[in-house]
C-alpha cells in the first residue's frame, strides 16, 4: 500500500537512518487516483525537517570523505548558486541581500559547524556570525572567521564541467580571494564532489515520500490520457498540452518544463502535434513533470486510441512497448556505484544489442532539479562518451530512465516506430527500483475493459 505524505508528516520522529533495502512496489497501476496534495504550511513544515536532516548528516558525511574542512557558498539575492537554493527553508525564497554559507568541520569526532556571515540567520538552521555594526565590511567578516578557524581546505562551488557545482560568480569569487590572504588563498579548492554530492543524494525520509509524489505525476497523465480529456476526432494534442498545465496548476503543483503530447500515426512520416487533431488508431507520446516538495518527476507514457471494435492496441505496437522495457532491463541492470555515465551507457548499449534491440538511451539524475546533479547516460543524439558523463555513479540516487526502442510494427506495413518511456527510479547502491512501477500497457482511449490492479490500488 502507498504510503501516504500526510501520514508521514503526522509521524513527529525522522526517518531512521539509510537502509538500502526499502522496497517499492514495481507494479505500476494504469488509472491510479491522484493523492491527496498536502496544503502548503504542511509542505513547508515537511521540507524544513527533511532540510534539517540534510544538513546534520549529508553534509559532514561528504566533508569527511572529500577531506574538506571548510566549505563556502556564496549567493547574491535572485541569483542564487544552485546549492544555496536547496539549502534555503521553506519561508526563505532567496537570497537576503549577499548570502554567505560556511561549513566548517574541526575535526577530532565534533560537529560541523554551520553558520550564516550575513545579517540575517535562517529559521534555526544557519547561526547569523556577521554584525555589520562592529565589522561593516562583509567580506573582511568572512576572511576574519575562515583565518580563525585555519583550514586546511576551503571549497568553493567553482567547475567548468557541471553547472550545477560552479554557482559561485566571478564577482563574488573575487570577493572571497581578495579578502583571504595568500596562505589561505593557496587552500582553495573546487567544490565539485560536495555540491554535486549533496543534490544527488536521497534520504531515506524523501524516498518515503518520493513514491507519492510520482504517484501524483502518473495519475495526472492517466487521466489526460482518458476519454475525461480527449475525443478522438476533436481533440488536438496543444488540448491535451494545457489540459496539464491547467490541471497541475488546479492542484497547487508546478512544472520544470512544458508538457509534450504527439501522434505517431500509420502511413504518416515522423510524428504530429500542435494543432493535429488525434484520430482513432493513434498512438500517442506524452512528456510530463511536476514539482512537488521540492523534488521533481519526469515521464513518458505512451497511449493508444482505440478503433471501433478493438479492446486493446495491436500485436506489433505493444511488442515495441515490450522492447522498450528490455532496454529499461538493460540499463538499470548495468548500474553500478564508481561506474561512470559513459561506462553504463556502453554496457546497457552493449546487452540491448545483443538481445536483438534497436537502442537509444539517454537517461539522468532526477531529484532536487529535473536534469539533476550526478552523471548523465547518454544524449538522444550522442550514444558515445561524452565530458560530463565521466562523473562516478553513487549509490541512494535518483534516476529517470529515459530511452526508446525503435521496432517496425507488422499492422502498419512494417513501418518504424519509436517507442519512448521515461520512468523514475531509485538506484541504492546494489538495485534499481522503479519508485512507482512503470509502463508495461498502453493508456488506452478510451479505457475499456477492468483495470489491472498496481501500486497502492
Amino acid at each position: 500500500m502507498l504510503l501516504t505524505i500526510a501520514a508521514l508528516l503526522a509521524t513527529a520522529p525522522l526517518a531512521p537512518p539509510a537502509t538500502r533495502s526499502q522496497p517499492f512496489c514495481q507494479a505500476e497501476a494504469p488509472d491510479p487516483a491522484v493523492p491527496a496534495i498536502l496544503a502548503l504550511k504542511d509542505r513547508a513544515a515537511l521540507q524544513d525537517k527533511w532540510l534539517k536532516e540534510r544538513l546534520d548528516s549529508v553534509v559532514p558525511k561528504l566533508m569527511r570523505e572529500q577531506g574538506i574542512d571548510m566549505w563556502v557558498l556564496v549567493a547574491r539575492e535572485y541569483l542564487e548558486d544552485p546549492v544555496i537554493a536547496t539549502m534555503l527553508d521553506a519561508e526563505s525564497f532567496s537570497a537576503r541581500r549577499r548570502t554567505i554559507l560556511v561549513f566548517f568541520d574541526p575535526g577530532g569526532g565534533k560537529p560541523v559547524e554551520r553558520f550564516t556571515v550575513s545579517r540575517y540567520g535562517l529559521a534555526g538552521l544557519f547561526e547569523a556570525k556577521w554584525n555589520p555594526e562592529q565589522q561593516p565590511d562583509q567580506w573582511a567578516a568572512l576572511a576574519e572567521i575562515i583565518a580563525a578557524r585555519n583550514p586546511n581546505k576551503i571549497a568553493l562551488n567553482v567547475s567548468a564541467l557541471s553547472a550545477f557545482a560552479d554557482g559561485l560568480t566571478a564577482s563574488q569569487r573575487e570577493g572571497v580571494l581578495g579578502a583571504l590572504s595568500p596562505e589561505l588563498r593557496a587552500r582553495v579548492v573546487p567544490a565539485e564532489p560536495l555540491a554535486i554530492g549533496w543534490l544527488e543524494t536521497r534520504t531515506p525520509a524523501e524516498m518515503a515520500v518520493y513514491p507519492e509524489i510520482v504517484r501524483t505525476a502518473h495519475a495526472i497523465i492517466a487521466e489526460g490520457f482518458s476519454g475525461k480529456v480527449i475525443t478522438p476526432g476533436t481533440t488536438t494534442t496543444d488540448d491535451v498540452v494545457w489540459w496539464y498545465r491547467e490541471r497541475i496548476a488546479g492542484l497547487k503543483l508546478a512544472t520544470w518544463f512544458q508538457p509534450s503530447v504527439n501522434i505517431t500515426r500509420a502511413g504518416t512520416p515522423g510524428t504530429l502535434e500542435g494543432d493535429a487533431v488525434i484520430q482513432p488508431g493513434d498512438l500517442l507520446w506524452v512528456d510530463f513533470g511536476i514539482t512537488y516538495l521540492g523534488l521533481n518527476t519526469d515521464t513518458q507514457h505512451m497511449g493508444y486510441v482505440l478503433k471501433p471494435g478493438e479492446s486493446d492496441a495491436p500485436a506489433g505496437l505493444k511488442a515495441g512497448l515490450a522492447a522498450a522495457n528490455a532496454v529499461q532491463d538493460a540499463l538499470t541492470s548495468s548500474f553500478k556505484v564508481g561506474a561512470t555515465g559513459n561506462d553504463v551507457l556502453a554496457a546497457a548499449r552493449g546487452k540491448a544489442i545483443a538481445a536483438g534491440l534497436v537502442p537509444v538511451i539517454y537517461s539522468h539524475p532526477i531529484g532536487y532539479h529535473g536534469h539533476a546533479a550526478g552523471t548523465p547516460i547518454g544524449m538522444w543524439d550522442n550514444q558515445g562518451p561524452r565530458a560530463e558523463g565521466q562523473w562516478p555513479m553513487h549509490g541512494d540516487t535518483a534516476w529517470s530512465i529515459e530511452l526508446a526502442a525503435k521496432a517496425k510494427v507488422p499492422e502498419w506495413g512494417g513501418q518504424e516506430v519509436g517507442f519512448r518511456l521515461e520512468e523514475d527510479a531509485f538506484f541504492d547502491g546494489t538495485k534499481v527500483q522503479y519508485i512507482d512501477g512503470r509502463q508495461t500497457r498502453f493508456h488506452l482511449v478510451p479505457r475499456v475493459g477492468v483495470p489491472v490492479a498496481g501500486c497502492g490500488e
